[in-house]
């Protein structure tokens, strides 16, 4: 199961778990569209492609909620 990260690596704005916006890598890297843009949706950590992380609504959300844990990991663009 996806952690949903609950905000972009490099800005940390917000990307909501039942919501579009957020891409992700395969090891669950997570960026905001404009991050994932500017980073031509090349993963900087692991080299992987950036590609739109599903989003969970509803009873599935509740019953398996989003992390809390935000990981930041600023850098030059």
């Amino acid at each position: 199961m996806l952690e949903l990260r609950p905000g972009c690596e490099l800005c940390d704005t917000d990307l909501p778990a039942d919501l579009p916006g957020a891409f992700i890598c395969s090891f669950e890297c997570t960026f905001c569209h404009d991050c994932a843009a500017r980073l031509e949706h090349c993963c900087p950590n692991c080299g992987g492609e950036l590609l739109p992380r599903p989003w969970r609504t509803g009873a599935r959300l509740a019953a398996k909620p989003a992390s809390t844990q935000r990981v930041v990991k600023p850098r030059p663009l």
